[in-house]
């Protein structure tokens, strides 16, 4: 996006949103539960950034993605806290690259409880990278036309004479 002087930059007060003030490992620790919880407001908001080539057209979806990953880990904190950290720290702690393999008992810990006080199964293997089809209530944007440009050259005739080639054909392998 190319920025000049007509461009509109939104004000500060719309772009200031509560932040998520959480690790690495924590984020990671939360991922998949998160993914699946706020999947409508992140295809929202990937659909709007993808269709409308805009960061400043998608500021609503971007809001509505942040306030639901609060909501997210403000009722994980509430009722699985104790079990969350201990995935949290275990992911942190047990590898440089924060790697599930290690920490599957803990994370087994944390999906049960989710589970148990939530009902929220965990994503199967797979599920994010499936293709899916997304309804949107917000309308497609309208898609430009294309433009279409004459021939500028117009063809020979077809009764045009047509002398053999002077040094001989550029295809002299098909002769």
């Amino acid at each position: 996006m190319v920025i000049t002087n007509n461009t509109t930059l939104p004000e500060e007060s719309e772009l200031n949103v509560q932040e998520l003030n959480l690790s690495s490992a924590a984020l990671r620790a939360g991922s998949f539960h998160l993914g699946k919880q706020c999947e409508q407001e992140n295809n929202e908001f990937m659909l709007c950034r993808q269709e409308l080539d805009d960061p400043r057209a998608c500021l609503g979806e971007g809001k509505a993605v942040t306030s639901c990953a609060l909501n997210f880990f403000r009722k994980v904190k509430k009722t699985c806290h104790e079990e969350f950290m201990q995935y949290a720290t275990c992911l942190d702690k047990s590898s440089g690259t924060m790697a599930f393999t290690q920490c599957r008992k803990t994370q087994g810990v944390f999906d049960k409880c989710v589970k148990d006080n939530f009902d929220w199964e965990r994503p199967s293997y797979g599920y994010f990278s499936r293709a899916k089809v997304i309804h949107s209530a917000r309308e497609a944007p309208k898609k430009e036309e294309l433009k279409s440009y004459p021939d500028a050259t117009p063809g020979l005739p077809e009764d045009y004479p047509k002398p053999p080639a002077k040094y001989g054909s550029r295809f002299h392998w098909l002769e």
